[in-house]
């Protein structure tokens, strides 16, 4: 082979060699530690998902809801629990951007945030904060009737009775909830107490209909009551049954009482209500029942009356907070029938005082008539909600 020939054919196999070379080269990495020229990163549809969670922090102010937000993906779940295990409900949004609270974060207690993500790619993570709310600075606290699990009358309010001042009126109401089994039509009212402090009833628009079930939930915990007033820390329910529809009639002018049970008279019975012209008289106007107090000390000194009595009274039967009751008046038995000679009270003989006695139920009405009177019965002065006309009544609701 020529000289010539031989070097064209060297050239031949080298250029062969690289282009089978070449391909090699390409995959291999020519920094000196062997990794990548480049950092490879996640796509914009699968960066993490970003939680924001309000309240934050520690010691942060109760009352609020808890709200949770999700940008760049979706929340699939969140779950909202206190150091006892007691959650916070709530549901995530259509668009899975966000979460709210049904309830409001309560004072003094730690809180575990734990939400639950999708990015846009797919890619789940869950992840997990707290928060801490500040105690409360000062408790209110409610008294209410009925009692859970009773039988009361056909006029029986709902009544929360507030230690504290309530300012924050409509905050509040919107925490009652009144259940009951026919869809019964009422309202809350406001009212002050005959001890001064805050009230509020729920009543229906007429009496309520025999066997009625009725529940309230007052979810009050996490609420403010306002300036002085402090704060709610627990909730409140309690559920009774409507009995048989059964009024007092209570005529002052005829002095007789009449037991209507049902649409049907019952019993009459000779009466003698409060002495007139003075501040003896009785009241007029729907009195409820408050409670059957059997044997009561009655003195006239607490009653702004002096020193006209001071006796142990039997069958007694409250009817108002300043005083009136129905009862046995076996000292007056002269006027039973004949006259008004008490000092405010609707008296009767012992034989029909214990009668009536064993009938009637806390709730029941007494729709007391006369001329010669003092007035009405006030809306905090006992269950005096009835003296007010539906709309009157309506008026009170500080959602109104």
């Amino acid at each position: 082979m020529s000289r010539t020939r031989a070097l064209a054919h060297i050239r031949v196999r080298a250029a062969v060699v690289a282009a089978l070379l070449a391909p090699l080269a390409a995959c291999s990495s020519t920094s000196s530690g062997g990794a990548p020229d480049t950092e490879v990163t996640p796509k914009a549809d699968d960066r993490p998902v970003e939680v924001t969670v309000t309240p934050k922090g520690d010691q942060v102010r109760a009352g609020d809801s808890v709200r949770i937000t999700a940008s760049g993906g979706r929340l699939t779940s969140v779950t909202v629990t206190d150091a006892e295990g007691h959650k916070l409900g709530g549901e995530v949004a259509a668009d899975g951007r966000t979460w709210v609270s049904g309830r409001k974060a309560v004072p003094g207690t730690s809180y575990t945030v734990r939400a639950a993500t999708r990015t846009e790619a797919g890619t789940v993570k869950n992840t997990t904060s707290s928060f801490t709310t500040a105690p409360a600075d000062k408790v209110n606290k409610v008294d209410w009737r009925p009692g859970t699990g009773t039988t009361v009358g056909v006029a029986q309010p709902i009544s929360l009775v507030f230690d504290n001042p309530v300012k924050n009126r409509a905050e509040v109401e919107k925490q009652l909830r009144i259940t009951t089994s026919n869809k019964t039509e009422g309202s809350w009212g406001w009212v002050t107490d005959w001890s001064g402090r805050d009230r509020v009833d729920w009543r229906p628009k007429s009496y309520w209909k025999p066997g009625t079930k009725v529940t309230l939930n007052a979810e009050l915990n996490g609420t403010e009551s306002g300036t002085d007033g402090g704060w709610f820390v627990r909730d409140y329910t309690t559920t009774f049954t409507i009995g048989a529809r059964q009024i007092a009639k209570v005529d002052l002018d005829s002095h007789r009482l009449t037991l209507v049970r049902d649409g049907r008279t019952v019993r009459r019975i000779p009466v003698s209500g409060g002495t007139p012209g003075g501040d003896k008289r009785s009241w007029h106007g729907t009195a409820v029942l408050m409670a059957k107090e059997g044997t009561v000390n009655m003195n006239s000194e607490t009653v702004g009356l002096g020193d006209a009595y001071d006796k142990m009274v039997e069958h007694s039967m409250r009817l108002t907070w300043s005083g009136m009751y129905a009862h046995a008046a076996p000292w007056n038995a002269a006027y039973f029938g004949r006259a008004n000679h008490s000092s405010g009270c609707i008296g009767m003989s012992d034989a029909d005082a214990a009668w009536f006695y064993d009938q009637v139920r806390p709730g029941d009405p007494f729709e007391i008539t006369g001329k010669d009177t003092k007035g009405v019965v006030a809306p905090g002065n006992g269950f005096g909600a009835w003296n007010l006309t539906w709309t009157e009544w309506q008026q009170k609701s500080a959602l109104r």
